[in-house]
């Protein structure tokens, strides 16, 4: 590939084929940006040339599709900056062909009021990478008793409301969280846990968990708290959303509400649908997630899931590590896994074995996400932003320490070959990424 655009002007990316899941396009053809936006994205688009004044990137058949839209990843900025900061988390996104990506409110302080929005806004725009919106939490301090000001964190661009990693346990709370959100149309993500069955575990609850002496935590804990939540939406007419959504039973629950016209969608993460329980191994905590990775007969009905349409999107579920958190006995290690890198390459698994289609596999990672959050990103078209990712889906790598370009590397696919390579990412028509840029 030819032509690096350090500068935003007219160029064109020839020689691509085209993949838009938001139009259904998938094609040989070519886009033009100018400045910021797309002016064109088409089949034969320059087949007899590109004028003079316009730069050419050929792209030498590669595949050109929107950026990735990854709606949930924790960043250590602001508070925990030794796990990862804005700026070390804008790069590994740029380097997985993330172009817009949704952080947590489970930061220090919390996401809960105008100013943490507009700083992490702020903080984003200055580093010029992955663009970053952030989610408000829905009660102050994520400590589940008083609802944020949730319609103020919407103008202030919050784009959903979460307590992140913790569940809102409090049914009460819950209640009056979906009924004021439904007078502004927001949208409420749940964490699907119910903590007082998941007390000291640290892995799924089963045949393995007890073979090799660990505390479980049962799918129950997830099913409960999700037949709760649907529950709640339909009494109040709020929207549900359920994040990294990991178990056969949740799945059939959400699967049946949908049929019956209850607003709930829900996510799911690559380790839920790529691995199992059996990748803890012989106490390997870089696959010690929460939600814990599953059974097989699990993973099977989340693959089963994203097929038939039950689960809307996939996220990468980006929750770095330190290495002093991970490097302890796997009952104290810490929960979470990194992701950004490796969400494009693991959702193409899907495609690769057989599952879904290219342009289905990255609809779970450009447009539906995008379409969710009502985020202005994930499509190939006319006025659209020049987020652009250009890729190779069927070359190979091994996801190792020194590939990664996040600050932690605490990936539950460390040592994982895979297929699927960004060779370059651009923002608002600047090229951000290239292979070959070091970590």
């Amino acid at each position: 590939m030819t032509g690096r655009d350090d500068t935003p002007g007219m160029i064109a990316y020839t020689n691509a084929r085209l993949i838009d899941p938001a139009s259904g396009l998938d094609a040989r053809g070519a886009v033009l940006t100018e400045g910021e936006t797309i002016v064109e994205a088409q089949p034969g688009l320059f087949e007899n040339g590109v004028p003079q004044n316009v730069k050419n990137v050929d792209c030498l058949g590669a595949c050109l599709a929107p950026g990735l839209v990854d709606i949930r990843m924790h960043t250590g900025e602001p508070g925990e900056e030794h796990k990862e900061t804005l700026a070390t988390a804008g790069r590994a996104a740029v380097a997985g062909g993330v172009t817009t990506m949704v952080c947590l409110p489970n930061t220090e302080p919390v996401i809960d009021d105008m100013s943490t929005v507009e700083f992490v806004a702020r903080r984003a725009r200055k580093h010029g990478l992955a663009k970053v919106y952030c989610y408000g939490a829905i009660t102050r301090g994520l400590a589940g008793k008083q609802i944020t000001e949730m319609a103020m964190l919407a103008e202030a661009g919050a784009v959903a409301f979460t307590d992140g990693i913790k569940a809102l346990v409090d049914a009460q709370i819950m209640s009056r969280a979906l009924s004021y959100a439904s007078t502004f149309d927001l949208l409420i993500v749940q964490h699907a846990e119910e903590p007082s069955l998941t007390v000291d575990g640290v892995m799924n609850a089963g045949e393995t968990a007890t073979r090799l002496g660990l505390a479980g935590i049962p799918v129950e804990a997830e099913v409960i708290m999700v037949e709760r939540d649907i529950r709640l939406a339909d009494m109040t007419g709020g929207r549900i959303h359920f994040a990294h959504i990991s178990t056969a039973p949740a799945i059939e629950v959400i699967r049946q509400a949908r049929a019956r016209g209850v607003k709930v969608t829900c996510d799911t993460a690559p380790p839920y649908f790529a691995l199992n329980e059996l990748a803890i191994g012989d106490y390997r905590t870089f696959a010690k997630l929460a939600p814990p990775l599953r059974a097989e007969s699990d993973r099977q009905a989340v693959v089963a899931g994203l097929v038939d349409g039950t689960i809307d999107v996939v996220a990468s579920d980006h929750l770095p590590q330190d290495e002093e958190a991970k490097r302890l006995p796997f009952s104290e290690a810490a929960f979470g896994g990194t992701g950004l890198e490796t969400l494009l390459p693991v959702t193409l698994e899907l495609v690769h074995n057989g599952h879904l289609d290219l342009l289905t596999a990255l609809g779970l990672i450009t447009s539906k996400p995008a379409k969710l959050l009502g985020l202005r990103a994930g499509r190939l078209e006319s006025g659209a932003p020049a987020d652009l990712m250009i890729f190779n889906p069927d070359k190979g790598w091994k996801v190792t320490d020194d590939k990664l370009h996040s600050k932690s590397k605490n990936s539950p696919f460390d040592g994982r070959p895979v297929q699927g390579q960004v060779l370059r990412t651009v923002i608002d028509g600047r090229s951000v990424f290239e292979l070959g840029d070091k970590p």
